[in-house]
């Protein structure tokens, strides 16, 4: 699944396409860049005419060749890119990392096409090339900062302003920093399972703005979380934009962050909102190790706001708090007269300090089996007076110490963005301690070490990936009959003949043409009972006056007909009426929601929540990209306040078995899984759930169709 990358990383020899004898372009950056940082493998300019650049013998075309090279630069217009690629092709090249862009749409597709045939590896196009420290191979068009060092972080992004924006800002060390650009062949995740085998890398930061595959991205997490090292993921353009434009209310419900997300959440990997919160994740994971007992933390200090402000930033971050265990709380108790031994602990709130026994509540926290990881909140600031900073010394001390013997992470934050003191910070790195800034990016980086464990090697690839064979033996019959089926939504007798045949329970209905049909089979449905226009051309049958409820005796099933016959004609004067639809009506009954939409290209994204007329208006929904086992389905439920009320909740109805609506969630995502390729989005609206036994109708079902 994934490109062996070595031959960009640490090429033994490199051809530059692109420079010049008589002016600076890119290709002259990376020479001078390889020169100056003693790259001792081979360098080859490449240029038709010149005999020299650099104060390097140039050779005239790549045909002359002959020995086995790792890696081309190219770095010449676009329009000349296709045929360059060709000529490697043919050559002893192995790979071409293409820094140019501006292609044409026919340029574009030559290369990606290229891409997908030739024995090249292609790094790019529209890219920055990459860094690695490790080895003093700059392969970059552009002059690395002077204060860069080698380190244990390495960084993958897709743009090259994001990598110089975060390296140039972080002050670890990076092993590598690579910028995929547009990943027509090469990807991220190839970058990233190559760095989980990398001894000098221990935590990888990504900026993503698009995920190629996200199969190969799982199973490359997989590998680095095996390997014991972080993966921080900062995915750009999460603005709420609807997944698919569809008629279905599943469409208007979730949008492209929920598809990354759950993405994120089921492959454990750690993320972040902007470049400060990956900044300091990057170096509190470089230095401090991961949770080992869970997720909640212990916060101390010496000042009572400091920690109390602490406390509500970790809550709006997501970042759990511990409560402290009886045993902890006393010895806090003893070793801080005066304090409550609580969750966060203030070291100042003991007044007399020859009563304080700093250490020995350090050590208390550190040793609750609740926390999996202390913050320690102090002012370390760069600006600090020196006499001021003399004072923080000895608490400072404490931290370090603890640190260095503790097995628990310790982390210390300096609770603004101002620079660090350096020498306070050297100190700490000392007896590893990570020293960060800002309070809010420093507890979502400590939130992030508790993520990260390994799990099954390529798990979530293979649950989402292609199957072998369909949940269902009947999707291909299933199939077929969609495809024949006119319009682009289905009707009432094929969606509910899909729901019968994934084993998802539907209302007893018929349709009938008009209301002479509509008495003479009344009894097989019975009273009381829900009339519905039947129509390809309404999609939500109520908004529109087509649905009636509680219809009692013939005469108003007459009435019922013509009343909606009288509504669909005011509001959609062109739309077909089919017939009209009878079904059940189920009484004592709590209305849910279930659907799914397009997610591409993760697959299929399910929806589970409160329905009803109202179902966009409460939004209450929870998502998770499909199939679903039935672990993943309770929890979706338990996140929504339809779940509270079918528990029983403040008793105002009787707690009703969920059970029943699990299921629909699964069978509903197995459909999804066989017939995604068919089917765009799909609606379950309302789904009936009886108070207590959970028994579960469907009502209405809206499936759309691919187009």
């Amino acid at each position: 699944m994934h490109i062996d990358v070595t031959p960009m990383v640490k090429p033994r020899s490199v051809a530059i396409v692109g420079a010049s004898a008589k002016r600076v372009t890119q290709g002259n950056v990376v020479i001078s860049n390889l020169k100056s940082w003693g790259y001792a493998g081979e360098i080859l300019p490449v240029h038709p005419q010149a005999e020299e650049i650099d104060g390097l013998r140039a050779i005239n075309s790549i045909g002359e060749i002959r020995d086995e090279t790792d890696l081309a630069i190219i770095a010449i217009p676009a329009a000349h890119v296709p045929s360059m690629l060709q000529e490697l092709e043919a050559s002893s090249v192995r790979s071409a990392i293409v820094f140019t862009n501006g292609f044409s749409h026919d340029e574009e597709a030559a290369i990606r096409a290229f891409g997908a045939q030739s024995r090249i590896i292609v790094h790019g196009p529209n890219c920055m090339g990459l860094v690695n420290f490790t080895d003093s191979i700059p392969l970059y068009p552009s002059r690395p900062s002077l204060r860069l060092k080698p380190g244990n972080v390495a960084l993958v992004a897709q743009s090259g302003s994001a990598a110089i924006s975060v390296m140039n800002s972080t002050v670890v060390g990076l092993s590598k920093v690579v910028t995929v650009g547009s990943e027509f062949q090469v990807s991220a995740a190839d970058y990233i399972r190559w760095l989980a085998d990398d001894d000098e890398t221990r935590v990888i930061g990504v900026v993503a703005e698009s995920i190629k595959s996200p199969h190969a991205l799982a199973e490359a997490a997989e590998c680095v979380h095996a390997a014991g090292k972080s993966l921080v993921v900062l995915k750009v353009g999460r603005s709420d934009v609807g997944l698919a434009a569809t008629q279905a209310h599943t469409g208007a419900l979730v949008s492209d962050s929920d598809a990354y997300d759950s993405f994120f959440r089921e492959t454990n990997i750690a993320t972040v909102s902007d470049y400060d919160e990956l900044i300091a994740s990057l170096e509190c994971a470089a230095v401090a190790r991961r949770m080992v007992r869970g997720a909640s933390i212990g916060i101390v200090g010496i000042s009572g706001g400091q920690t109390a402000l602490a406390c509500d930033v970790a809550d709006a971050q997501g970042v759990a708090v511990a409560a402290f265990e009886p045993a902890t709380v006393e010895r806090l108790r003893a070793a801080l007269p005066g304090t409550s031994g609580n969750n966060p602990v203030d070291f100042g709130a003991t007044v007399n300090v020859e009563d304080r026994n700093t250490p020995d509540a350090m050590q208390a926290v550190l040793n609750d089996a609740q926390v999996g990881a202390v913050v320690a909140l102090q002012d370390t600031q760069e600006s600090l007076n020196p006499a001021t900073l003399q004072n923080y010394m000895n608490i400072l001390g404490v931290y370090a110490a603890a640190g260095k013997s503790s097995q628990t992470p310790l982390v210390v934050i300096s609770p603004t963005s101002e620079n660090l003191d350096p020498g306070v910070r050297a100190t700490l790195l000392e007896h590893g301690v990570p020293l960060l800034r800002g309070m809010s990016p420093g507890l979502r980086a400590v939130g992030n070490l508790a993520l990260g464990k390994p799990g099954p090697a390529g798990s979530w690839a293979r649950q989402h990936g292609p199957r072998t064979s369909p949940f269902n033996p009947q999707a291909t019959s299933l199939r077929a009959e969609i495809a024949a089926s006119p319009g682009n939504t289905l009707d009432a007798a094929l969606s509910f003949g899909l729901l019968h045949a994934y084993g998802i329970p539907v209302t007893r209905s018929i349709v009938v043409k008009d209301e002479h049909e509509a008495v003479a089979r009344k009894d097989e449905i019975g009273f009381p009972m829900v009339v519905k226009v039947a129509s390809r051309d309404v999609q939500h049958r109520s908004d529109v006056g087509g649905v009636l409820l509680d219809i009692g005796n013939g005469d108003e099933l007459r009435a019922a007909i013509a009343t909606i016959a009288s509504n669909v004609a005011k509001a959609l004067p062109n739309a077909t009426i089919d017939g009209y639809e009878l079904q059940e009506q189920l009484v004592d009954a709590v209305e849910a929601m279930a659907g799914f939409t397009d997610a591409s290209p993760f697959g299929q994204m399910i929806v589970l929540g409160s329905g009803g007329t109202l179902v966009e208006l409460l939004a209450d929904r929870a998502v998770a990209l499909g199939p679903l086992k039935h672990d993943e389905a309770q929890a979706m439920l338990a996140k929504t306040r339809l779940h509270r009320l079918l528990s029983g909740y403040r008793n105002l109805m009787t707690p009703t078995d969920t059970a029943p609506l699990v299921d629909v969630a699964i069978h509903l995502s197995e459909l999804a899984s066989d017939l995604g390729d068919v089917i765009a989005a799909c609606d379950l609206n309302p789904v009936l759930v009886r108070k207590g036994t959970g028994e579960i109708r469907v009502v209405d079902a809206l499936f759309v169709r691919r187009s």
